[in-house]
């Protein structure tokens, strides 16, 4: 099978359209991350990929587990996926699309893992140095990793600052190996 960010590339980008013409950006994501989320469960998959459960069914179980947190717009898009085999690439799609809203947000998302924990305080100046570094708006996610001894790992896309006091020591050590 195709990998599936080439599957799901053009479902993105088109579903990214339809809710920046709508101006739903977030909308679409709640709806794209409850798709993914279904899609992604282990007993969806086997029942989805069962030949005896028909294409109208499918989308019905879909549709209804969902609720009222799909749109009919979102409906159709169940529709389209189910009809070209493609359900499968919904964790894709969301992923994508949450991209694609990141990039036209200019948000980025970046993750800092800290030896021990850091109040509020530290945490928005850690948030408005990144801003000010990145150029952007940013979202952090703060984690623990006792693991580090000391400092901070902070991840933003591609962009990595390891800052943490066992790296220091690994490179300490492969100096001295060397």
């Amino acid at each position: 099978m195709a990998d599936l960010s080439n599957i799901a590339r053009p479902y993105a980008q088109a579903v990214f359209e339809l809710a920046q013409a709508a101006g739903d950006l977030a909308g679409w994501g709640d709806q794209l991350d409850l798709l993914g989320t279904i899609a992604a469960d282990e007993t969806m998959e086997q029942l989805l990929e069962n030949p005896a459960f028909s294409g109208e069914q499918q989308v019905a179980l879909i549709t209804d587990i969902c609720g009222d947190k799909l749109s009919a717009d979102g409906a159709n898009l169940v529709k389209l996926l189910v009809r070209n085999d493609r359900v499968s690439a919904l964790p894709a799609i969301a992923s994508l699309y949450a991209e694609k809203r990141a990039e036209a947000e200019k948000v980025v998302e970046a993750k800092v893992v800290t030896a021990t924990a850091i109040d509020d305080g530290q945490q928005q100046s850690f948030a408005q140095a990144l801003e000010r570094k990145l150029g952007r708006s940013v979202k952090l996610e703060f984690s623990v990793d006792e693991d580090l001894i000391g400092g901070a790992v902070i991840r933003a896309g591609d962009w990595v600052i390891d800052g943490s006091v066992k790296a220091q020591l690994e490179q300490l050590v492969g100096a001295v190996a060397a």
